[in-house]
C-alpha cells in the first residue's frame, strides 16, 4: 500500500494588492499567479530603483563633502552654533535681545517671515570681529526685524545694537559684557576642528529639540 504524497500547507500571495491564500504547485512559490507575479516584480523593481538612489544620493553628499573649502565649513559650523543658540534661548523663554520683546509678542508680529519669526544674531558683528563668529556667548535670540538693522521695534531711545548691548547687560552684567568686547583673541580653526564644532552643536540643537517634543 501506497502513501498519499503529503499537500503542501496554504500560502499567503506575498503581491500586496492580493493577500489571498493558494496552495504552492511548486517550491518556492510565493504568489497565487502569474499576474500577482509580474504586480510583485514590479514593485520590486521600484524598491529596488529607490534604493539605488539613496546610494546615489548617498554619494553625492559625500563627494560634496570631500570637495567643500575651509569657507564652507566654516559656515557650517557657524550655522550649527547659531541654531544652537537660537534653539536654546527660545526653549528658556527668552525674548529679542535687541528690543526686548517677548516671544509672543515677536511671533504676533513677525511669524510671517521666511525662516521665522527668530535669529541668532552676533553681538559684536563677525564682519568687523571674525574672531567671535563661533563664540557662542557672542550669539543671542534676536527677533528678524532686529537682525536686519530695522528701527521698527528697537528700544526707545537706542539704536538696535545699542539696545543688544543693554539686553545683553541686563542678561549677563556689564564686566561679561566688557569682557566679550576687549576679546581679540585669534581663532583659527583647522577643518577637522570645523567639522567637530559642526558636529557637536548639530547633536546639542537635536537633544534640545528632543527634549522639547
Amino acid at each position: 500500500m501506497s502513501l498519499a504524497a503529503k499537500q503542501p500547507n496554504p500560502k499567503t500571495c506575498k503581491n500586496p494588492a492580493c493577500s489571498s491564500s493558494f496552495i504552492p504547485q511548486r517550491l518556492g512559490q510565493k504568489v497565487c499567479s502569474p499576474k500577482c507575479g509580474l504586480a510583485t516584480a514590479d514593485v520590486n523593481r521600484e524598491k529596488a530603483r529607490k534604493s539605488l538612489a539613496q546610494v546615489d544620493r548617498a554619494e553625492i553628499k559625500v563627494r560634496k563633502e570631500a570637495l567643500k573649502s575651509r569657507a564652507e565649513h566654516l559656515k557650517d559650523a557657524e550655522k550649527a552654533v547659531r541654531d544652537y543658540r537660537r534653539t536654546y534661548e527660545l526653549s528658556i523663554g527668552s525674548g529679542c535681545i535687541s528690543c526686548g520683546e517677548s516671544q509672543e509678542s515677536v511671533l504676533a508680529a513677525q511669524a510671517w517671515k521666511v525662516g521665522g519669526a527668530f535669529d541668532g544674531g552676533h553681538f559684536m558683528g563677525k564682519g568687523a570681529r571674525p574672531e567671535l563668529r563661533l563664540e557662542p556667548s557672542n550669539i543671542w535670540l534676536q527677533c528678524k526685524s532686529c537682525n536686519s538693522g530695522s528701527y521698527a521695534h528697537a528700544r526707545k531711545g537706542y539704536t538696535v545694537s545699542q539696545g543688544f548691548r543693554s539686553g545683553l547687560i541686563n542678561r549677563i552684567g556689564l564686566e561679561a559684557v566688557e569682557a566679550l568686547e576687549a576679546d581679540h583673541e585669534p581663532r583659527k580653526h583647522t577643518v577637522e576642528e570645523l567639522k567637530a564644532i559642526t558636529a557637536d552643536y548639530r547633536a546639542k540643537t537635536r537633544e534640545l529639540k528632543r527634549a522639547a517634543a
